[in-house]
């Protein structure tokens, strides 16, 4: 279920709201009884876990890259 944010166009009173997507928005201010609206908000996205390009794909730190870059190189001199 989404979370909604509301915000008071009278007192200025915000407060958040878990609603079904088939709920009716709240109009009335729980506070001042004034008109409330719903602004709209950036949602929040956050992947955890591994499966993502951050964790699998994306580059490595330098000293890893440097390390391996290195050890190619006295292989290539040995042989």
């Amino acid at each position: 279920m989404p979370l909604y944010a509301y915000r008071c166009t009278q007192c200025g009173h915000k407060f958040e709201k878990i609603q079904n997507f088939s709920a009716d928005p709240e109009t009335v201010c729980p506070k001042c009884g004034g008109v409330l609206e719903r602004p709209l908000t950036a949602p929040r996205l956050n992947f955890k876990g591994a499966g993502w390009y951050i964790n699998d794909y994306a580059s490595k730190s330098s000293d890893s890259s440097s390390e391996s870059a290195s050890s190619e190189t006295k292989s290539e001199t040995k042989a």
